[in-house]
């Protein structure tokens, strides 16, 4: 593969990201942060693009944050306050950059996915497992409680089940994960790959309009009590309803035909 940290690969519609340091387990580095932000804020004005897949190099999907890296910039800066509270910053704007993504972000996930790196996973709009692929939140067995991963564990899974890994540092299996709604399917390893693109050429085969609306509206609504969120998705339903595509969606299918749709 190429030097780069982080390669995107397009094919049609589809946008893949693949975190590209193997050397470290594709820890969410300083550079690695920096690089995925970047792209990410580049893919949200690509109309282009109605889907993504992110997937790592080598072993490993995401080892969360780089350790060596965090010690260094303990050292350098003062017992490193300053330093710590700007790297989870600028975690927490990446992790919270996906489900406000415009395209749905689908993980395709192997080997492990630990602290950061199963915070990724659970901040992606769906995931696609391979057989044999480990999932934790395991801070706590070196005494740093895995906060921040936390946020979007618990928003993903029961909260018992979030806290018993959370307090515990166990892993789970891959079928746990798909037990407990962390992941959307687990396959075979030489299937991982074309698993995701299946999921992701689905999604990017429907209307990219609609699929932005409501992605939006899928998280807004979640944070409100019900009759907000009634109130809230009717009128969401109602802009989308008078798109002129969607007009056209229902005219093609009422006349079983293909859609002429513009987006």
């Amino acid at each position: 593969m190429s030097d780069s940290i982080l390669l995107r690969t397009d094919h049609g519609a589809v946008a893949t990201l693949t975190m590209n340091s193997p050397s470290n387990l594709n820890a969410l580095s300083d550079a690695m942060i920096a690089a995925l932000q970047a792209e990410l804020d580049a893919l949200a004005g690509d109309r282009g693009i109605r889907a993504v897949i992110l997937r790592g190099a080598g072993k490993v999907f995401c080892a969360g944050h780089d350790l060596k890296e965090m010690t260094q910039g303990r050292q350098a800066e003062d017992a490193g306050r300053e330093y710590f509270q700007d790297l989870f910053a600028r975690c927490s704007a990446l992790m919270t950059t996906l489900p406000r993504l415009p395209q749905p972000v689908i993980a395709q996930v192997h080997g492990i996915a630990t602290a950061a790196g199963c915070q990724l996973v659970a901040s992606c709009d769906m995931a696609v497992a391979a057989e044999g692929t480990r999932f934790g939140v395991n801070g706590v067995n070196i005494g740093l409680f895995c906060s921040t991963p936390m946020v979007a564990l618990s928003r993903n899974i029961p909260r018992k089940q979030a806290f018993e890994m959370l307090t515990t540092g166990r892993f789970i299996s891959a079928e746990r994960a798909q037990e407990l709604g962390l992941v959307n399917r687990v396959v075979a390893d030489e299937a991982l790959g074309d698993s995701a693109r299946e999921l992701a050429e689905t999604v990017a085969a429907k209307l990219g309009a609609a699929v932005k609306i409501g992605k939006r509206a899928f998280y807004e609504q979640l944070e409100m009590p019900l009759s907000e969120a009634y109130a809230h998705t009717s009128e969401v339903i109602v802009e989308n309803m008078l798109y002129r595509d969607t007009e056209e969606g229902i005219a093609a299918f009422l006349e079983k035909r293909d859609p002429d749709w513009d987006q």
